[in-house]
């Protein structure tokens, strides 16, 4: 890591929060609130506004089918981006999620809505419209439920799959409270991408997440599903995610590539992490992309097989889905 600790450190002295004034208090929104106490971004974060005509047809046929992403729950930055590509990332199970970690903007209940049967279907359909290649799935955390949303899962993915078999299927999954069981339901649908996200390092996991994950379960989930899909003898990636900004040394980044390649992790992205409101965690640093680009050269180093690393990546980001992509449709090539 002594390349990347010889780079230039942005701290939060050089983008430092707006002075308070003694002025009386203004009402003003949540967004405009959280800009103020955030203090100015680097230029390299500044987000184009959604648009494109892919965008607006992606935004009508989800809303037309009461669909979720996590696109819009979660507030990506690459939502301009992927919709106007024409992907986007569905998000199973509702829109609220039983856990609350500090980090995120999707709501949170502890006794969500139930889960809508004809949504593995409505999903399936709504990709063969867009005619999508790599479909990422991901979910709010279900702990109302005794497998965790692992067979509805299932049920898309294997709606998905026989809608057309070629198309790529990634699934950016919950920890299942570490039920193995659940998690080989997944694996069993014959997905292309197990992809769950230890997303910090191990000493901020409680600061950052929801109590109930934890770093270790996070790892044990990845090797699960590596080890059944071995055992029934289907081909999968394995995926995590890693954001920065929330006060991790570099030491710690080099330890937690290291436990990941250790639990045979294949693909690891790295992105910077916004502050989505007032309730959530603040940007402890920014870091910048020549940052970034030392850190994808570490992990490449450390055996990944691919790291997408850059401020505005996140876990379903499109270049790491290209790349798999890529590989999977030669290995299918050679299969046939």
């Amino acid at each position: 890591m002594a390349i990347f600790q010889e780079l230039p450190v942005l701290d939060s002295a050089s983008l430092s929060p707006a002075p308070l004034t003694s002025e009386p208090a203004k009402p003003i929104s949540p967004s405009k609130a959280a800009q103020i106490l955030a203090g100015k971004k680097p230029e390299w974060l500044k987000i184009r506004p959604p648009a494109g005509e892919n965008y607006g047809e992606i935004k009508h046929l989800l809303r037309d089918g009461g669909l979720h992403t996590v696109c819009q729950e979660a507030h990506c930055p690459n939502v301009a981006e992927c919709w106007a590509a024409g992907t986007a990332t569905f998000m199973l199970g509702g829109d609220t999620c039983t856990r609350a970690c500090r980090f995120c903007a999707i709501k949170t209940s502890r006794n969500p809505p139930a889960l809508d049967t004809n949504e593995p279907h409505q999903i399936a359909a709504s990709i063969a419209t867009l005619k999508l290649k790599y479909v990422v799935l991901t979910s709010v955390d279900r702990d109302d439920l005794p497998d965790g949303g692992a067979g509805h899962f299932a049920a898309t993915i294997r709606e998905i799959k026989r809608l057309d078999p070629k198309i790529i299927v990634e699934a950016l999954v919950p920890d299942f409270r570490g039920d193995v069981a659940a998690i080989e339901t997944v694996v069993a649908s014959r997905l292309d991408v197990y992809a769950h996200n230890v997303e910090t390092v191990q000493r901020l996991q409680y600061r950052v997440r929801d109590p109930r994950a934890t770093y270790t379960q996070s790892l044990a989930t990845l090797r699960a599903a590596k080890a059944y899909a071995q055992t029934i003898g289907h081909p999968l990636f394995t995926k995590s995610s890693v954001m920065l900004g929330l006060g991790e040394t570099a030491e710690e980044l080099s330890q937690c590539f290291d436990d990941l390649r250790d639990y045979d992790v294949d693909v690891l992205t790295l992105g910077q992490y916004l502050r989505p409101s007032l309730q959530h965690l603040p940007v402890e640093r920014y870091y910048s992309p020549a940052e970034f680009d030392e850190l994808r050269v570490v992990g490449e180093r450390k055996g990944f097989a691919y790291v997408a690393s850059g401020p505005m990546v996140r876990s379903s980001y499109r270049a790491g889905e290209f790349f798999i992509e890529g590989v999977i449709k030669k290995r299918r090539e050679q299969e046939s």
